[in-house]
């Protein structure tokens, strides 16, 4: 299929189903990594699902791409741009929108699939706008309170579900800031999963197929 001009890059593997609005997968890629990342997952997915891979709109030096910046300095160490990051959201969320009017497909069957960058907006996404997500199968990321809208504690998140997971021994994300999620998700009444994996900042095989066992029956 030939992707459509749309708001945001990205890369379309087709549905399989013939008839009717197919649901649709959206994958966000990491820090300074391309829509061709994550893409690599799609032939193993489920036909079922229209699979679109999104590339962020922060172009970086000398290449690669984020969804927002990440700075690095003496005095205030690592610190992430969370009103750019705020900004990113607004344009998935609006991307979102646009890919299934143009792609005609299910609205109310959306999944997003992020890693590390790409799973912290989805988290966010996904909390901040849980009438506009079904699943999230969150790889390598945290939840950044920061970012997520003012009233979302006001929503419904009970349409909602959560695949986590992380790496025991991630040197990128420190394994604690994913560990809080359960209990966070928990709160807000979202049905969630949570596992561990003996890698680093990455996906293991062992990952891979358990969220994509996770992923059966979404839709």
């Amino acid at each position: 299929m030939t992707t459509a001009p749309l708001s945001l890059e990205h890369l379309i593997r087709p549905s399989s189903l013939a008839t009717g609005k197919p649901p649709v997968l959206f994958m966000f890629h990491g820090y300074g990594s391309n829509e061709e990342d994550l893409f690599s997952f799609a032939p193993e997915l489920q036909p079922e699902f229209c699979v679109i891979s999104v590339r962020a709109p922060y172009p970086m030096e000398p290449m690669g791409n984020a969804w927002y910046a990440i700075n690095f300095d003496a005095e205030n160490g690592k610190w992430s741009d969370d009103e750019q990051a705020k900004s990113s959201i607004v344009k998935i969320v609006h991307f979102i929108d646009e890919a299934c009017k143009a792609y005609g497909l299910d609205d109310e069957n959306v999944t997003l699939l992020g890693f590390s960058q790409g799973t912290i907006l989805s988290y966010a996404v996904g909390i901040s706008y849980p009438e506009k997500i079904n699943n999230i199968v969150a790889l390598s990321g945290y939840i950044n309170e920061n970012i997520l809208i003012e009233n979302y504690t006001h929503k419904s998140h009970k349409n909602l579900k959560i695949y986590a997971s992380h790496g025991q021994v991630d040197q990128v994300i420190p394994p604690e800031w994913a560990q809080r999620a359960p209990d966070f998700l928990a709160k807000l009444n979202i049905e969630h999963m949570y596992e561990e994996f003996p890698v680093g900042h990455g996906v293991a095989p062992q990952n891979f197929y358990a969220f994509k066992k996770w992923l059966n029956n979404k839709f």
